[in-house]
């Protein structure tokens, strides 16, 4: 006979914002420059790589310059995967801000939900350009569409650190 692990409980749902509302305060705003502190870091790093690029094209004659056609895509994805996915389950811009990502379950985030996330980031605003932040004013967790359709959400930072 099976038993039961705890892995296989269901799990309620974490941060509550009734019972916790300084997890969500301002998170809106706080998330919207967070993005652009992590825009003007992919931004730098990408210049970076465009002289890391041109010179690895001189070595390979050419051949490496075909990197320059996704080369701000990938720069982003690496970022967001090691950043948004790593120990501290936020990007700088978001550290900066006091915010951090968490699972609906509380649970950290990994580099392929990570970057997945991102993915689905490009897509949402794409097909629904400025109108993806209003899904957040119907959200009680203050979600983007992407996050709902992830299960994943930004809170602020507890006073007393990040959540383990």
């Amino acid at each position: 006979m099976a038993q039961a692990h705890d892995n296989d409980a269901p799990r309620a749902q974490a941060f509550d914002p009734l019972s916790q509302p300084e997890l969500f305060d301002g998170l809106r705003t706080k998330r919207i420059f967070a993005f652009f502190i992590d825009t003007i870091a992919i931004i730098l790093l990408t210049c970076v790589a465009a002289v890391v690029i041109f010179f690895v094209g001189i070595f390979t004659l050419g051949l490496g310059w075909l990197a320059y056609a996704f080369l701000w895509q990938g720069v982003a994805l690496l970022y967001t995967a090691f950043t948004l996915g790593g120990p501290a389950s936020a990007t700088p811009g978001m550290r900066a801000m006091g915010l951090e990502m968490r699972l609906w379950h509380g649970g950290r985030m990994y580099p392929l939900l990570a970057a997945v996330h991102l993915v689905l980031f490009w897509i949402s605003v794409s097909v629904i350009t400025p109108f993806v932040l209003l899904v957040s004013l119907f959200s009680d967790r203050k979600r983007l569409l992407h996050d709902i359709i992830l299960g994943t959400l930004v809170i602020n930072t507890p006073a007393n650190g990040p959540l383990a």
